[in-house]
């Protein structure tokens, strides 16, 4: 039965607001760090359950695809249970799946496990979102996406630093078990506070064929993603099959969910222009953030000597300023693209002081880059979620939240894939450049040969030496020449946020665009 739509209820105040929102915010926290923790622990996960590292990466995979198919469903469940109902639900259902793959005993039950965990975490990011808005007053409206942010943008900077900490002290399998916890009490506190607000339902159709269509050509994209860079990319059959299925399938669902009178996923919001290119710029904004993210502990970790750990603690500071900036940021009453135009000219500075690190950086030198990365990011998601939200009415929220979450998470994949794909190439390019000239007729290599060999190396050690060198300087060539690169996007990225329009005064003003 459907409830009646009675006003909405009136916003949250004291302890009960304060209380309510850290649940919110943990259900959010839980789902972003297990799209990350895992990364870091794959290739101690995947020597005890004695598989290869590639057959690990499933681990990964499941989780991306079950999560992006069910992501932009956000708006079809919260209209059809409400969204109290579908957040609770989602978060008691990821604590038991984490759990699961806690205890899991081999590849295929991980797999299995984790895929759950993946489809039933869908509506939490979107629904945490949908809930800070609702229980704060419309002009709290900055403080309610900031502690979202705040979630959102730390979670992927602790991620590799807690799970790096625990592949290295303790058993791989509690950086699930952590999640057991929190969800429980996450669970506890959202229904408790918010059970009595539950939102209007009403029944709607299934649109199995948009379900279809949905799950079939995010499978082939995010599989694609995941397993290109090692199968050579286009170069491998399997590559391009599941290429020609992502592209046929994407422009067959976008036909159908157009067309059809109840589709499941709202694309008609596309319509508006706010919500258009709010969205565009925050996953071109957040595909940089995520692919430097990705890109500094990989070089740190494989040519600079770092542990998972400590190439974490290189990155935290990020998230610390974040948190500290991110409240205030909140409260400003300025126009939301200015905001963001100054977290994207933050990023790219950040991103062009990258560009000058030197195999010998300091840890402190690598560090400063990332401060101003973190107040890049306390200025980045809430005024790109608020403009893309701008003059949206409140039931339409939930189904926005979900697409635009899930067109970040796309554009992050796109991102990891791209980046590493790169570092690669540039860096075997650099090298073949560099040995060109480390021959026996090169008088620079026969003297550099001829000191190690004088300090008590052999020959082939010596030899060695050298082409150890060659490649730490090839991947760092690699690195700086991607993070200039990323500088550059980010600047560019500030022309599609003035395309927009600016937003209305009150956030709750519902106008057609």
């Amino acid at each position: 039965m459907s409830s009646a739509a009675g006003a909405q209820p009136a916003p949250l105040t004291g302890i009960a607001l304060g209380i309510t929102s850290v649940a919110l915010a943990l259900g959010t926290f839980m789902q972003v760090l297990d799209g990350t923790i895992a990364n870091v622990s794959l290739p101690t996960i995947a020597g005890n359950l004695g598989v290869s590292t590639d057959n690990g990466t499933w681990v990964i995979t499941s989780f991306a695809v079950a999560n992006g198919v069910t992501v932009p469903l956000t708006g079809w469940f919260m209209q059809r249970f409400g969204v109290v109902r579908t957040f609770t639900v989602s978060v008691v259902l990821f604590t038991i799946a984490s759990f699961l793959c806690g205890i899991a005993w081999n590849l295929e039950s991980l797999i299995a496990f984790r895929i759950l965990q993946g489809a039933v975490s869908g509506p939490m990011i979107p629904g945490s979102q949908a809930l800070l808005i609702a229980i704060f007053p419309p002009n709290k409206r900055g403080t309610a996406l900031s502690i979202w942010a705040m979630t959102t943008l730390v979670a992927p900077v602790l991620g590799p630093v807690l799970g790096g900490y625990i592949s290295d002290n303790y058993h791989w399998g509690w950086i699930f078990l952590i999640n057991v916890p929190v969800g429980i009490i996450a669970a506890a506190i959202s229904w408790r506070q918010l059970a009595s607000r539950e939102t209007p339902t009403r029944k709607l159709p299934i649109d199995m064929v948009g379900l279809i269509l949905l799950a079939f050509w995010v499978f082939s994209l995010q599989t694609m993603l995941d397993l290109g860079k090692d199968r050579d990319w286009f170069h491998n059959s399997l590559i391009v099959a599941l290429a020609i299925g992502a592209v046929t399938g994407f422009v067959a669902w976008v036909i159908w969910e157009l067309t059809d009178r109840a589709p499941a996923v709202d694309l008609s919001l596309f319509k508006r222009r706010n919500f258009a290119f709010g969205t565009i710029a925050l996953c071109l904004g957040y595909a940089l953030f995520f692919a430097n993210n990705l890109l500094l502990p990989l070089w740190l970790q494989e040519q600079m000597g770092y542990t998972a750990t400590w190439a974490g603690f290189v990155a935290a500071p990020s998230g610390v300023v974040a948190v500290l900036i991110t409240p205030i940021v909140g409260r400003l009453k300025v126009d939301m693209r200015w905001l963001a135009t100054i977290a994207f000219l933050a990023f790219a500075a950040s991103y062009f002081m990258r560009a000058n690190y030197t195999p010998d950086a300091s840890f402190v030198t690598l560090t400063l880059p990332l401060l101003l990365q973190g107040v890049a990011m306390s200025m980045f998601f809430v005024p790109l979620v608020s403009l893309s939200l701008d003059r949206l009415p409140p039931e339409r929220v939930p189904s926005a939240s979900g697409i635009s979450n899930f067109a970040r998470i796309t554009a992050g994949s796109f991102a990891a894939s791209i980046i590493t794909t790169y570092w690669d190439r540039r860096a075997a390019l650099h090298q073949t450049r560099l040995t060109e000239v480390g021959t026996d007729y090169s008088p620079v290599y026969r003297r550099t040969l001829d000191q190690l060999q004088a300090q008590g190396m052999s020959p082939l050690q010596a030899a060695g030496s050298v082409m150890r060198q060659i490649a730490n300087q090839s991947y760092l060539l690699s690195s700086l020449e991607l993070f200039w690169i990323c500088g550059w996007m980010a600047l560019v990225t500030i022309a599609v946020i003035w395309i927009a329009r600016k937003p209305a005064p009150s956030q709750h003003a519902v106008a057609a665009d």
